[in-house]
């Protein structure tokens, strides 16, 4: 009954022929011309391996990486550091992860200086940076070297869009999914009742905003009023824990790697759904609550599987 009251809730939003100023300003401000989504034949820009990289002895190989480190940040499409510091962080750390530079090999801040043309503060810090996610260790009379797998922060932003777009996509992708699966719906139910009437608005404007979307078959303005979504739904569930991994699935959603789930790609049924996740926690129903986004988060083996482009910072 509740999911389909939602559909047909859904389905009258999509016939209305008015659109709310803040579905009009994400969809306006999520034009194709600045989404960095990948044109037909550009999914995979960088140059990773065909497979995560083994220890590989000697040093490392710097061959086919940009030594213009103005090409590297255009080609990423930003970091989130500025400047030449965030793009190294960006190249170093996709060849890690990628598995180009593999466990245990060293890092020369000389050596990497002058392939990339940088000074020395600016390999010190981007090094600093990728420490502390887990990626590279530095200690005395050993130098900086690669850290295992099972040493990264895999739960960082950036590790998360590294992975999803190197050999390691299809683990990503499978582990974001299983992640999501287990956290959300018990969000969901937290969440039934105990949310602010701000937020209960907000979490009906995205879906009104998915809505119009489908529509207008505007993909990337229903992405990111879905990641808006889920994030929400995790910050008003009152456990501090699950509000701290609202981020990390609002970055998952950005990279997840296309349809996985039954929210990835844009359909009536899917903002049904949202619409009837809305209706629940409005109506402190943690039980329905909880069904609906279980259904949301339902894979859909039958929907091919792509790989998106870059996300913009």
């Amino acid at each position: 009954m509740l999911f389909s009251k939602a559909l047909k809730a859904a389905g009258d939003i999509a016939d209305k022929g008015c659109v709310t100023t803040l579905a009009h300003t994400m969809m306006t401000a999520a034009r194709p011309v600045d989404s960095g989504l990948a044109g037909h034949g550009e999914l995979d820009r960088y140059p990773y391996g065909e497979a995560p990289g083994t220890d590989r002895p000697g040093n490392p190989n710097w061959d086919g990486v940009d030594t213009e480190m103005g090409r590297v940040g255009r080609r990423a499409g930003g970091s989130r550091g500025r400047g030449l510091h965030g793009q190294l962080v960006q190249q170093l750390g996709q060849m890690i992860v990628s598995g180009d530079l593999g466990a245990d090999r060293p890092l020369v801040p000389e050596e990497i200086g002058q392939r990339f043309e940088v000074s020395r503060t600016v390999v010190r810090e981007s090094l600093r940076v990728l420490e502390a996610k887990g990626l590279v260790s530095a200690r005395p009379n050993v130098g900086t070297r690669v850290r295992p797998v099972s040493d990264w922060n895999l739960l960082d932003p950036d590790i998360i869009e590294w992975r999803a777009f190197g050999p390691q996509r299809d683990d990503q992708r499978r582990e974001l999914s299983e992640l999501r699966w287990t956290i959300e719906p018990l969000a969901a139910r937290l969440a039934a009742g105990h949310g602010r009437e701000d937020v209960q608005q907000r979490l009906a404007d995205m879906a009104e905003i998915m809505g119009h979307a489908v529509a207008q078959g505007d993909s990337l303005t229903f992405s990111r009023a879905d990641a808006e979504f889920h994030a929400l739904v995790l910050q008003i569930t009152g456990n501090r824990m699950l509000e701290h991994l609202s981020g990390i699935v609002s970055s998952a959603l950005q990279v997840s790697g296309g349809p996985v789930t039954g929210c990835d790609r844009p359909t009536e049924a899917a903002v049904g759904l949202h619409l009837a996740v809305v209706e629940a926690l409005a109506n402190g129903d943690a039980q329905g609550a909880e069904g609906a986004m279980r259904q949301l988060l339902t894979p859909h083996p039958e929907v091919d599987r792509v790989v998106p482009a870059p996300r913009e910072h």
